[in-house]
């Protein structure tokens, strides 16, 4: 859809139409990341349509010592955490890479206490060999989302795929560099504000972050424990 008039109700409609649109992917068995905590609503209904398993993706700005809103990479989590950065900033800025490493490690921190909050003392899923299908509510910008596929295509996905309910066509155009396929459902021409495609926008709390990826967890687990049974063999 590129009308801008089109809307979503909320954020589980607009995962359901994404799911809808990917489900050429889910004989891949990909694994569905979402960016927390916009993109956990719309994940979990992208995962459940494909029957596949989900987790959560941190990105953690990296920003100038003493000016922290002014950015000069990102940390991304994962089974293989990155860190990408802004080659040409540092030099020009002359950043000792002490610094950065001081930065990085706090940020480390930080996505450490968030993932423990979310998912307690479960570790990340290796994307390794994997399709992964990352997934947020809406793309303005891309800042954030293009550190997250750049970190993401280093641990060596088989196939990455961003998939959003809406986003600035400019910023998918850019964004497709990073990645092997885009699927976004609205493209407006002017994109001023996400939220403006929604009827709820509504902040998304903690505890419905830690409620869906308790539901998503046991819906894997009943998977494999399916796929696991061995049926019997008849006399």
């Amino acid at each position: 859809m590129s009308d801008s008039a089109q809307f979503f109700k909320n954020r589980c409609e607009a995962g359901q139409a994404l799911g809808a649109a990917l489900l050429p992917l889910a004989a891949t068995h990909p694994l569905v990341l979402a960016l927390p905590r916009g993109g956990v609503p719309v994940a979990f209904e992208v995962a459940q349509a494909l029957n596949a398993e989900m987790d959560l993706l941190f990105v953690r700005k990296i920003g100038m010592p003493g000016h922290e809103e002014y950015g000069l990479g990102a940390v991304v989590d994962g089974a293989a955490p990155q860190v990408v950065l802004d080659q040409a900033i540092l030099r020009a800025m002359q950043i000792d890479a002490q610094t950065i490493q001081t930065v990085v490690d706090r940020q480390l921190r930080e996505i450490e206490r968030q993932r423990w909050l979310y998912t307690g003392n479960r570790q990340p899923r290796p994307v390794t060999g994997r399709v992964v299908i990352v997934v947020d509510d809406g793309i303005a910008t891309g800042g954030t989302m293009r550190a997250a596929l750049q970190a993401l295509r280093r641990n060596h996905p088989a196939r990455l795929v961003l998939a959003v309910p809406v986003a600035a066509p400019d910023s998918l155009q850019l964004l497709s560099d990073e990645c092997d396929q885009v699927v976004s459902l609205i493209q407006p021409a002017r994109l001023a504000a996400v939220g403006a495609f929604y009827e709820d926008f509504s902040q998304v709390e903690d505890t419905e972050v830690m409620r869906l990826i308790e539901a998503a967890d046991q819906r894997e687990n009943a998977r494999s424990a399916g796929a696991g049974r061995k049926v019997p063999k008849q006399a």
